[in-house]
């Protein structure tokens, strides 16, 4: 008798189905495997982007009031500048103007407030009030007429004396 074993047909048969059955289970717990573990790698997936998207979204906010700052920031120096060139415009022009106005011998305003108060500092000096100033004023634009009238008869008078 040989030491080897006697070779069974049957008995490989059944060992390589059994095998086979091994391998095909292997291979089913493998892919159940993969799909758990891929359902686990979606979700975490999923919650990374969440996570990822909400930083975005927070930057993108950051970064638009930055940016809503600067240009706040630009539109008020121009503003300021245009407002200084206005200023200035303006000064030019009043000053142009108040020199024409001078040439033609109107007085300025501050001339006319200092004769204002030098009218009022006289009515007070002589006692008068400023209606009766103004009663005097129409009283002296006829007064001329009336003196020239009455200076008049009172020649006349002294003639017939």
């Amino acid at each position: 008798m040989s030491k080897h074993p006697h070779l069974d047909p049957a008995a490989m048969a059944d060992n390589v189905k059994e095998q086979a059955q091994q391998i095909w289970l292997a291979g089913l717990g493998a892919f159940s495997k993969a799909q758990e573990e891929g359902s686990k790698a979606f979700e975490k997936l999923v919650s990374d982007g969440i996570t990822m998207q909400r930083k975005a979204q927070i930057t993108a906010e950051e970064k638009l009031a930055e940016a809503t700052h600067k240009v706040t920031q630009v539109a008020h120096q121009l503003n300021e500048r245009a407002t200084g060139q206005w200023d200035k415009l303006e000064n030019i022009f009043e000053d142009r103007v108040a020199k024409a106005l001078t040439r033609l011998g109107i007085p300025s305003a501050s001339e006319l407030s200092a004769l204002h108060a030098r009218v009022e500092q006289l009515e007070k000096q002589l006692g008068a009030k400023p209606k009766a100033a103004v009663a005097t004023k129409a009283a002296a634009k006829r007064a001329p007429a009336k003196k020239v009238a009455a200076k008049r008869p009172a020649a006349k008078k002294k003639t017939a004396k």
